[in-house]
């Protein structure tokens, strides 16, 4: 404890973890790293899911859509939860139904099952990496929490590089089941470890006293309209988008429910999601940075090995080492990029990432067709993972 804290009296004395921070900060980062690497290492195992399953590769992407839809619904409401029932006991909640539910996909016998494991996997997930971050905030003072945060970049960034790569060894050289196998014994431990060193900073406990209100108007409609506007991204091309009734009457749920949440928060004392952080010019630019690179990141890591799989009859493996190279680019650029913060202005950091990115992209418009070598498509993934720092 420092000088100043002792100077403090009791009651105003900074709260301090009772173990080592930084062995906090590992515990917590390898539970965020489980969560964000289911979010692609199924993406080349997709044909070996539908034919072991018996449907097609268009009905096996449901494979991604069924956890991301259910991990974006629990996401914004976790900070409730945690206020609710206790960030320790919610962050534990997450992790045992992301572990159990692990097991259960590797386990489904049929596609439906398989997608509904998947759902309660992204659900247990979804309160997993804002809880490790919090977790992160709190354990360390402000003057580390800039070194604890990029041990947190380091497994945020490098799990969906990696786990193509990961992925296709192991469902080409044993069974796509194992790949949701693999989280269970880390996820036993890990749920042991946070059950042994994390717990509750003391101002959790005064504001669960002053009481915590849960936003139900506002978690259906945010599940309602992201539900309906993943289905229409997922099926609009197949059913010809609005020559279709069933996407055309999505689209206006999805429409009416994502409009009402943003006026019914806007207004609401006890918002799921506070809108009006989006007033902040920072802050909206930020998150409409963060939504456009998803968007690029994971539409390559997903539609890459597809390609590779089904045009030019790669396997599961080989897919895989085409993206590896990414993974690499992400772990000897972060540290890089951690000691240029303090050297120029983030801004022009960001600058030049989003023109490596550009790059990237063009670069794989003019080499991708029928003839495209293994190091020709693994430059696309090199170049656009690097931007990811």
């Amino acid at each position: 404890m420092s000088d100043t804290a002792q100077a403090l009296p009791l009651e105003q004395a900074p709260w301090v973890p009772q173990y080592n921070p930084w062995l906090i900060g590992v515990v917590v980062a390898m539970a965020a790293f489980m969560e964000v690497l289911d979010t692609s290492i199924a993406n080349v195992a997709l044909p070996y899911i539908g034919g072991g399953l018996g449907v097609s590769n268009d009905d096996s992407t449901w494979v991604l859509t069924s956890y991301l839809v259910s991990n974006a619904i629990v996401l914004p409401i976790s900070g409730r939860f945690a206020v609710r029932f206790g960030r320790k006991r919610f962050f534990m909640a997450c992790l045992a139904i992301f572990t159990v539910s692990s097991l259960l996909c590797g386990m489904a016998t049929s596609f439906g099952l398989l997608l509904l494991f998947r759902a309660m996997q992204g659900a247990g997930g979804g309160g997993l990496q804002p809880m490790a971050q919090a977790i992160l905030a709190d354990t360390f003072p402000p003057e580390k929490r800039g070194m604890a945060f990029a041990l947190y970049g380091i497994t945020a960034v490098f799990a969906p590089t990696v786990g193509p790569t990961l992925g296709g060894w192991i469902t080409f050289n044993y069974s796509w089941r194992w790949i949701f196998f693999i989280n269970f014994p880390v996820g036993i431990a890990t749920l042991v470890l946070v059950l042994r060193l994390i717990e509750d900073p003391p101002y959790l406990g005064r504001l669960k006293a002053a009481g915590v209100k849960l936003d139900y108007i506002g978690i259906a409609l945010l599940a309602l309209g992201i539900g309906a506007l993943q289905v229409i991204l997922d099926r609009g091309q197949e059913d010809d988008w609005f020559g279709s009734h069933i996407i055309t009457t999505l689209a206006i749920v999805s429409a009416v429910c994502l409009v009402s949440l943003v006026i019914w928060e806007w207004f609401n004392k006890h918002p799921v999601i506070e809108v009006r952080l989006f007033k902040n010019f920072n802050y909206l630019s930020s998150n409409l940075m963060m939504f456009s690179f998803g968007i690029l990141l994971f539409s390559s890591l997903v539609m890459m090995p597809l390609y590779l799989q089904t045009l030019l009859g790669y396997t599961a493996e080989l897919a895989g080492f085409v993206l590896s190279g990414g993974g690499l680019v992400v772990v000897l650029a972060m540290p890089v990029v951690g000691q240029l913060v303090t050297k120029f202005q983030v801004r022009y950091i960001i600058a030049f990432g989003w023109l490596s990115l550009a790059i990237a992209m063009y670069y794989s418009t003019q080499r991708i067709d029928l003839t495209i070598s293994f190091v020709s498509a693994s430059m696309p993934a090199w170049r656009a993972s690097s931007t990811t720092c």
